[in-house]
């Protein structure tokens, strides 16, 4: 294919967005320009095609068919390119990493392990962040992210299995006894508010709860249980700190809830450099778990 025979890369970005988007404005604010330059850019890149990409719809604009099929391939093109980008930049050791991970895991196992790493590899640069369910990693800047696999997973990703999902109900000692003749709260996770359900119908000689309390994160229900407000029924990964210790308890240990934890990076190229050496660090910190 001869250069000519591509469009600009600037014109095809700009289409791209908008396309994505759904409007010149919302465009023009993610790619930092204004609405004319954006507007001027995918004119441009209809002129330079012979096509029309765009046509009216109400107050709005809506893709054209032949629009429709270069924005699907614009996305995964520039996809390709970012999540290659990201690869090089890891592998070559430019650039934090940015590591994702879901809020409760990240305070309750990632967090209090990290500072080992860092006392281990005091040259690589890790940025935490926060966040649960599926992620654009081009868009959010990051590197590597640690999920629950228990949404739709998109098939360019590499995932590898860190750990199995288990759970059990905990609590501060001196609820045991209520909680063997069911005189006793429990406590849930909004993220999960089928939880006690499913794991009492794994579990029908447990008595069922008085009531019912959901909190916004397993964190949260976690602390709650510390403080004597109810049994929480908690992932092992979230709780097994305090089990150890004493603080809560365990009366029916845990048990798998039929998902798991996973390592997941952009694209088909395995991490590098010092991406790779966290990699390696997450599974086995996750098999020691």
């Amino acid at each position: 294919m001869k250069r000519s025979d591509l469009p600009s890369l600037d014109d095809l970005r700009a289409f791209e967005t908008v396309a994505r988007l759904g409007s010149m404005r919302a465009a023009a604010g993610e790619l930092s320009l204004t609405h004319g330059a954006v507007s001027r850019r995918v004119a441009k890149l209809a002129v330079d095609l012979g096509l029309r990409l765009f046509e009216p719809a109400g107050r709005g604009l809506r893709l054209t068919r032949d629009g429709a099929v270069l924005s699907e391939a614009a996305k995964k093109a520039l996809a390709l390119i970012a999540d290659t980008l990201s690869a090089i930049r890891a592998a070559a050791g430019s650039g934090p990493i940015v590591l994702s991970c879901e809020r409760s895991l990240a305070m309750r196992w990632l967090i209090p392990r990290l500072s080992a790493f860092q006392d281990r590899h005091p040259e690589i640069e890790i940025h935490l962040s926060t966040g649960g369910g599926s992620l654009d990693f081009t868009r959010e800047r990051v590197t590597l992210a640690i999920r629950r696999l228990d949404f739709a997973l998109d098939p360019a990703w590499t995932v590898r299995e860190l750990m199995a999902e288990r759970v059990g109900p905990v609590m501060v000692p001196g609820l045991r006894e209520r909680f063997a003749r069911g005189d006793y709260v429990a406590l849930g996770s909004r993220t999960r508010p089928n939880a006690w359900t499913a794991w009492h119908g794994a579990h029908p000689h447990v008595p069922r709860p008085r009531s019912l309390r959901l909190l916004d994160h397993h964190f949260l229900m976690t602390e709650a249980a510390l403080g004597g407000l109810g049994v929480a029924l908690a992932p092992e990964v979230i709780a097994s700190h305090d089990v150890a210790l004493g603080r809560l308890v365990a009366p029916c240990g845990f048990t798998p809830d039929g998902t798991s934890y996973g390592l997941i990076h952009p694209g088909a190229f395995a991490p590098g450099g010092p991406a790779a050496t966290l990699c390696d660090w997450l599974r086995t910190e996750a098999v020691a778990e």
